[in-house]
């Protein structure tokens, strides 16, 4: 898998994750409320999130969510906080490596993409069973230099 976005320039760094055992529906939750922000702005909030300081708000799957401090339909999707901030993490060492500044990065592309579903079963009653698959994702961070 490659990416989504194949900027040409000099002054990106990028990262990826693949297959990724978290929930792809909050990981596009947690990329739509990332994407543009400065790089250290965002591992701030995502440390937040961890901490369960600071809410995701759900903008496309929020049907059945409630609504959390300051009126917005959100949550605290932990595990997929950790997996991203590792991600940006990289991307941030992959700048350091193509010598550019990490601290003045902004993320320009993030995106979440499904990966393959592990298919597994859970024994039911009377020698049948139910399909208990376990979806994985993909997640792409690419950053550019705020110089301008």
């Amino acid at each position: 898998m490659g990416y989504t976005a194949t900027p040409e320039e000099e002054d990106i760094a990028k990262a990826i994750g693949k297959e990724i055992p978290i929930s792809p529906k909050k990981s596009v939750e947690v990329c739509t409320a990332l994407r543009g922000m400065n790089v250290e702005d965002a591992k701030e909030l995502l440390e937040e999130v961890i901490e369960k300081r600071r809410i995701i708000p759900y903008r496309r799957y929020r049907k059945t969510i409630s609504h959390k401090k300051g009126g917005v339909a959100g949550g605290y999707p932990v595990r997929v906080a950790k997996a991203i901030l590792k991600i940006l993490e990289d991307a941030q060492s992959n700048a350091e490596v193509n010598e550019l500044d990490p601290e003045t990065m902004r993320i320009e592309v993030i995106a979440a993409h499904l990966g393959r579903r592990t298919e597994g079963f859970k024994a039911r009653a009377r020698g049948r069973s139910t399909s208990w698959n376990k979806e994985t994702v993909n997640i792409e961070v690419i950053l550019r230099s705020e110089e301008d």
